[in-house]
């Protein structure tokens, strides 16, 4: 069976065909270029980009799966949260193709297909498993019972951990993306640098604003308004610090839901999963619980269509489907 994956929630455009469970293809366009010299995604330009890629991101999908559209056997296409633009964009072009095509039409939630994308690596994962979804949107922790079935443990109070990365690199003048800039400077700061705080909340919950703002206040303190930043001001030290502080966070908190549920596989999905130091610190801390931890590569951390594919072909096989009179929402809990 064949699945054409969307994936338009954000700024990539991302197409991708299944067989089964098996990746054929997947192919990403990313407008980071687009967006970066405004410092972050502009809703509308999102949207005009979406347009103009999906059709030849999806017959690069389908020509790299050796495939034609006649051939596919369900679409399936994220249609919550995310840009409501994009996602209209995304949700349009599967309806149109299920309908045009006679095939079933399957809405995913963005979430959902993150929490699965590590199965498309390690199809033999099986259930239950802790998984800390991570990224600019998102920052959460669920008990992953079985397919369907999500308990949310805990997620950030105010910021997601990806947009603290973000907000942090714009104080520093960082270019856009800011997560992947600050991940290479820390690499060469020293994290015991600073002594940012943690947010300590009760539960699994995370809060990440109380962080922006101490790096805010001390970033301020080598900073005038009209010679900028002052070269004693470690930008280095700072990331590394910063990191430290996000990540200890992440890993203690994952762990801690992973020992109460009595759990012994955890999943790190979504963006941020890319990030090295949050890699090897929870792959020390799992190690360590006698725990088996499953990264995906980066390619399924970061958006894309492969994820939702395989999320729609588990709900088809339960016998679900979606209506075509289904609408995309800019916010729905998983």
């Amino acid at each position: 069976m064949l699945t054409l994956g969307i994936e338009t929630s954000c700024d990539e455009t991302a197409a991708a065909v299944l067989e089964d469970t098996r990746v054929l293809s997947s192919i990403v366009s990313s407008q980071v270029e687009i967006h970066e010299k405004y410092g972050g995604v502009v809703p509308e330009l999102a949207s005009r980009e979406h347009l103009k890629n999906i059709m030849p991101v999806i017959r690069e999908a389908l020509g790299r799966a050796s495939a034609s559209l006649k051939d596919i056997n369900l679409i399936a296409v994220t249609y919550a949260p995310g840009l409501i633009g994009a996602l209209l964009v995304g949700v349009s072009t599967a309806k149109a193709a299920a309908y045009a095509l006679g095939v079933p039409f399957i809405a995913v939630h963005h979430g959902e297909g993150h929490i699965l994308a590590a199965q498309l690596e390690y199809p033999d994962i099986g259930y239950p498993y802790i998984a800390l979804l991570v990224s600019g949107g998102h920052t959460g922790l669920y008990h992953v019972q079985e397919f369907g079935t999500y308990k949310l443990l805990g997620q950030t109070r105010d910021d997601a951990a990806g947009e603290a990365y973000d907000k942090v690199a714009k104080l520093l003048d960082l270019p856009y993306p800011g997560g992947p800039v600050l991940d290479r400077l820390a690499q060469e700061g020293n994290p015991g640098a600073i002594k940012f705080p943690r947010g300590r909340l009760e539960g699994y919950d995370f809060s990440f604003s109380g962080l922006k703002t101490a790096v805010r206040n001390h970033v301020a303190l080598f900073k005038s308004k009209d010679a900028g930043f002052d070269s004693k001001l470690n930008i280095k030290d700072v990331a590394a610090s910063f990191q430290a502080a996000v990540v200890d966070t992440l890993v203690e908190k994952t762990i801690q839901a992973a020992m109460a549920t009595g759990v012994r596989k955890i999943v790190v999905a979504g963006g941020v999963a890319t990030n090295s130091s949050l890699r090897k610190n929870m792959k020390q801390a799992a190690d360590e619980k006698g725990m088996t931890l499953y990264l995906p590569s980066m390619d399924y951390c970061i958006d894309n269509a492969a994820m939702i594919a395989l999320a729609g072909y588990l709900h088809f096989q339960r016998g679900e489907q979606s209506s075509l009179d289904l609408n995309p929402r800019a916010s729905m809990p998983l």
